[in-house]
């Protein structure tokens, strides 16, 4: 096994002195009109519903044992849909009602657990993938199953390879299943998302097509909805032959078509469409709350989105973000299409991306630190990225104090360690930092601000895109 343990992230002391060093030059940041980057890459966003089938397991550490509830949990999908899904962070609490959002491995605990894919062979190979329990109680020499202990036999499981966990089922049958998917897994390779868009953002000049952003999708269509204002701004979402489109597929190069006479500005499409999300799919929430694997997807709506940036001359940049754990940070990818150098500090350092090149700069964040700052740019560029990081599987141990609670809920099932309302046990606060705060650089229980500013700034018809 190789789970991967919580442990202290620690940021440099020089990132935090030259953090605290912004704080004299930082002016209130427009943050409320700043462009907001889409909170994920794209798939489905749910929330919790709390823990629905399940039966009981004993969790086992430093000579003490710890009863929880193990099995499945159940999420809404925005826009229609449902989830069943297992968690891969057992001594990490649950948020009540948590938002979540559709994830590749790399952004989660699973980056760097070379046991990732035994966990999706597990999910693939029983409950509920496997809905015969005769036959999943006949492969794993198990008497019988019921819907619950098949769903605690495959958590323990699960949690074995996730955590590294010293975890059993309470019920012997459910631990006979745990013991033979453990045994028995293999790796399997990561599913692809259910949607996203590539690049997520892109820049240009006006009078030119902007992009090309391409589509990709396990479904057959996606529905392509334009700019907000495209019938007073003109901007029209085409395909390669310059025609606007209504719907696209997965391969699919959709392009910005923004008039010569355009102001400078910003625009965003977004694609949609229903799908059954891949199993094994992780799941994590922009709150603290224990990362989740997909078991289950209904019929579910997925989405993505992307924007563009244009300007008559100058820096042309296009920013986006994604999470890095395996350099416990978020990455920002900076492209500049333009004639002139694209400058800004990060965090005390500056940087600069040349006309014409692209640049990836990883911010480093403590584990379970929320994050929110905003990137200026010419021409009243603005680009804001918040979340908090969560890359890690608690490492909380189990201590004699710790009560079991006494009844599973969306506030306490599937990993509690202890009694009481895990959404205080938890964050304390889901409401990010707001940037533009006097001091840049923050650091008050795990929470931290960054304030990334531009220095010395210059001044429909129904068709279908095209492959």
């Amino acid at each position: 096994m190789s789970g991967s343990g919580r442990g202290p992230v620690r940021l440099a002391a020089v990132t935090a002195a030259a953090g605290l060093a912004l704080a004299g030059g930082v002016a209130f940041a427009g943050t409320a009109a700043a462009e907001e980057a889409p909170a994920h890459r794209g798939g489905a966003v749910a929330t919790l519903g709390g823990l629905q089938t399940f039966d009981q397991a004993v969790i086992r550490d430093n000579g003490i044992a710890q009863q929880v509830p193990a099995g499945l949990f159940e999420m809404s999908v925005d826009g229609g849909g449902t989830l069943q899904t297992y968690c891969i962070d057992v001594l990490n609490p649950t948020q009540k009602d948590a938002k979540y959002q559709e994830t590749a491995w790399s952004g989660t605990s699973l980056n760097g657990n070379r046991d990732a894919g035994k966990i999706r062979w597990i999910l693939q190979h029983s409950y509920p993938q496997v809905n015969d329990l005769a036959a999943l109680s006949r492969k794993a020499g198990v008497r019988s199953l019921t819907a619950q202990t098949a769903a605690a036999g495959t958590q323990v499981a699960i949690w074995r390879y996730s955590d590294g966990a010293k975890v059993d089922a309470v019920d012997p049958q459910a631990e006979k299943l745990a013991d033979y998917l453990y045994r028995s897994a293999r790796n399997s390779a990561e599913p692809k998302a259910s949607l996203t868009l590539d690049p997520p953002a892109v820049s240009g000049r006006a009078g030119e097509k902007l992009g090309p952003v391409t589509v990709r999708t396990d479904a057959e269509s996606v529905t392509v909805t334009p700019p907000a204002d495209s019938e007073a701004s003109g901007v029209k979402v085409v395909g390669r032959n310059g025609k606007p489109v209504k719907s696209a597929r997965d391969g699919s190069r959709l392009y910005f078509d923004v008039p010569k006479d355009a102001p400078d500005g910003a625009a965003a499409l977004s694609v949609q469409t229903s799908t059954t999300v891949p199993v094994g799919r992780a799941f994590a929430s922009e709150t603290r709350s224990q990362t989740q694997i997909l078991a289950g997807s209904s019929e579910s709506t997925v989405s993505a989105t992307a924007t563009a940036n244009w300007a008559a001359e100058g820096a042309l940049p296009a920013l986006s973000a994604e999470k890095n754990c395996a350099k416990s940070g978020v990455d920002i990818t900076a492209t500049n299409k333009g004639d002139k150098p694209f400058t800004f500090r990060l965090m005390g350092f500056k940087h600069t991306i040349e006309a014409g090149t692209s640049q990836t700069v990883t911010i480093p964040l403590q584990e379970d630190q929320p994050y929110d700052f905003t990137i200026n740019g010419p021409s009243g560029f603005e680009k804001r990225f918040k979340g908090v990081l969560d890359c890690r599987t608690a490492g909380d141990t189990i201590t004699s104090k710790a009560q079991p609670a006494s009844q599973p809920s969306p506030a306490s099932a599937g990993g509690t360690v202890g009694g009481g309302d895990l959404a205080e046990t938890g964050s304390s606060s889901n409401t990010p930092l707001i940037v533009g705060i006097a001091v840049a650089f923050v650091v008050v229980g795990g929470a931290a601000v960054f304030f990334l500013r531009k220095k010395d700034a210059p001044s429909e018809t129904g068709t279908s895109a095209e492959e």
